[in-house]
């Protein structure tokens, strides 16, 4: 009798589903509101730009200055990045990275910068691998793709978290500050 009372309500949850779809909810929203916070914590960037994921326990995902600013510059734009419009946003990255190591540039800093706006190299795809990496090993498999940069070839690379999970405790220095 149990077994046929579980039947009943996955149906109703399935049909559910289905008609958030019709209004035109992604998968994103979905899952996060199927999932308990542990499965999709609140991602907050603290008053000195360090990377938090809350939750039972809260926990800092570090990366390197460049890193971080890559990821902090993609998290900023929710419609996306498209890799070859990379240039476009090479002041924008600089000034981020400044935020993160305020000392100014460096001929080294200045040559990482151009090589990860440069959408003929390879730079930008090695700076969203580490992302990943460091997301993997902080969250279940499942729920990376929802914290890294990713996007099919060609289209805009994008971070697909809910935008209600992100918590802005600092203020960027762009017109697209969240």
């Amino acid at each position: 009798m149990e077994q046929f009372h579980c039947s009943i309500l996955l149906d109703d949850v399935k049909e559910k589903v289905r008609k958030l779809k019709a209004y035109g909810v992604d998968d994103a929203e979905i899952l996060s509101a199927m999932n308990d916070e542990y499965l999709f914590p609140q991602l907050i960037v603290t008053e000195d730009y360090r990377i938090v994921l809350s939750g039972e326990k809260s926990v800092e995902v570090e990366m390197e200055p460049l890193v971080k600013a890559v990821y902090l510059l993609f998290l900023s734009h929710p419609e996306g990045i498209v890799l070859k419009c990379l240039p476009d946003y090479r002041a924008e990255l600089t000034t981020l990275y400044l935020l993160l190591r305020p000392y100014g540039l460096t001929n080294r800093v200045k040559k990482s910068i151009m090589d990860v706006t440069n959408p003929i190299l390879n730079s930008i795809n090695e700076k969203c691998t580490r992302i990943r990496k460091k997301f993997s090993k902080v969250l279940p498999q499942n729920v990376v793709r929802y914290y890294a940069i990713s996007g099919n070839r060609g289209e805009a690379k994008k971070i697909d978290v809910v935008r209600v999970n992100v918590i802005w405790k600092c203020k960027l220095p762009t017109s697209q500050a969240l």
